[in-house]
C-alpha cells in the first residue's frame, strides 16, 4: 500500500527512544507474543531469551537514551515518498493516517479520538509497562498511553515468521496497536486481563477486535486525508490485502507456538489463531464499521 508522494508527514506524533519507566503493568500488542517477557515465559513455557531477536533490515540509527524530539531523529521523514522508501518513515506515515482516520470517524459514534504517540526505537527502550524490545514485539502500553515499535521487527516477522514483508503487512501492525489505544479510550482494554488465556478468552477477543479495527482503518485509508487535503495512501490492491493477511497469520498463536515449541496448545492462546486473525481483519476491512468489531458479542472467536 503506497503513500501518495507529496503528502506531508507529521513527525511530532512520534518520539525516538525513551527512558525511565519500570516494570509497571502489562503491555498489549500484536508482535511475537505481544506481552512482557515474563508473561511470554509463563504462557509459552519457554525462556524469553530463546525467542527471535535482532534480525536484518536495521535502520542504521543508534538507540537513543532518553526521549529525543522527532525533528532530531526523523528529519528525513518529510513526505509520502519518504514513507515508501524508508521503514521508519512508513511507520510515521501510518501513525499519521491512523490517527487522522479515528479523529474523523469517532464522532460518528459519539466519541472523540485522543492523540496517541508512538515511540520508535532500535534495540530496546523503557516504557511504563517494562522493557520494549523485539523479544516482546510492538505493543501499546496503557500506563503511558504510547505505542512502542522497533522497525527491525518487520524483518523478523518476514524472515522468521513468514510474513511477506509488504508495506500493508507493516502498516497492519501499526494499525493493530492503535486499535488497542482505541480500546483503552473506550474502556475495553481491561477485559483482556480478566480472562487472559484460551481460544475464546477475553485476551483473545481484545486482540481480534484490534485486528478488526486495523481492517476498518485499511478500508478507509485511501480516503483519509493529510494536512493538505490529499489522501495519505493510494487505493489498496489485492496484493496489499494479501500482505496484511500474511502478517495477521504470522502472529497467530498457533503459528508462534508451532515455531517456538513445535506444538500447539489452544488453552494457552492470548491472541487467537492465524485463521481468526485473518478473518477478523477482513471483517473490519469488508464492513469498514467499528460496530462490526464487537468480538465480545459472538460465542466463539478463534
Amino acid at each position: 500500500m503506497s503513500f501518495n508522494d507529496d503528502v506531508s508527514l507529521d513527525t511530532s506524533q512520534v518520539e525516538s527512544g525513551g527512558s525511565g519507566g519500570g516494570p509497571g503493568g502489562i503491555a498489549v500488542g500484536g508482535g511475537i507474543g505481544g506481552i512482557i517477557m515474563l508473561i511470554i515465559a509463563l504462557i509459552f513455557g519457554i525462556n524469553p531469551s530463546d525467542l527471535p531477536t535482532g534480525g536484518g533490515g536495521g535502520t542504521g540509527r543508534e538507540q537513543v537514551d532518553g526521549t529525543s524530539t522527532s525533528g532530531e531523529a526523523f528529519e528525513r521523514c518529510k513526505t509520502g515518498a519518504d514513507a515508501d522508501a524508508d521503514v521508519e518513515c512508513r511507520v510515521i506515515g501510518t501513525v499519521n493516517s491512523v490517527q487522522a482516520f479515528w479523529t474523523e470517524a469517532l464522532p460518528r459514534y459519539q466519541k472523540q479520538w485522543q492523540p496517541t504517540k508512538t515511540v520508535l526505537y532500535q534495540g530496546s527502550t523503557q516504557s511504563q509497562c517494562g522493557t520494549a524490545s523485539n523479544q516482546v514485539g510492538p505493543f501499546y502500553c496503557p500506563l503511558d498511553q504510547k505505542v512502542y515499535i522497533d522497525a527491525d521487527f518487520f524483518a523478523i516477522l518476514q524472515q522468521q515468521f513468514g510474513s511477506d514483508g509488504g508495506a500493508l503487512a507493516q502498516e497492519y501492525v501499526v494499525a493493530h496497536e492503535y486499535g488497542h489505544a482505541l480500546q483503552d479510550q473506550l474502556g475495553l482494554l481491561g477485559r483482556a486481563q480478566q480472562d487472559p488465556q484460551g481460544p475464546n478468552s477475553g485476551a483473545v477477543r481484545i486482540e481480534l477486535m484490534a485486528d478488526c479495527l486495523a481492517g476498518v482503518w485499511a478500508k478507509n485509508a485511501s480516503t483519509t486525508e493529510g494536512p493538505e487535503g490529499k489522501p495519505f495512501l493510494e487505493p489498496l490492491t489485492e496484493a496489499d490485502i494479501k500482505s496484511a493477511l500474511s502478517a495477521a497469520s504470522a502472529v497467530g498463536d498457533d503459528r508462534i507456538q508451532e515455531k517456538t515449541q513445535g506444538q500447539v496448545n489452544p488453552e494457552a492462546w492470548t491472541h487467537g489463531s492465524a485463521e481468526a486473525r485473518q478473518r477478523w481483519f477482513l471483517q473490519g476491512f469488508k464492513t469498514g464499521d467499528l460496530n462490526q468489531c464487537n468480538t465480545f458479542n459472538v460465542d466463539r472467536v478463534s
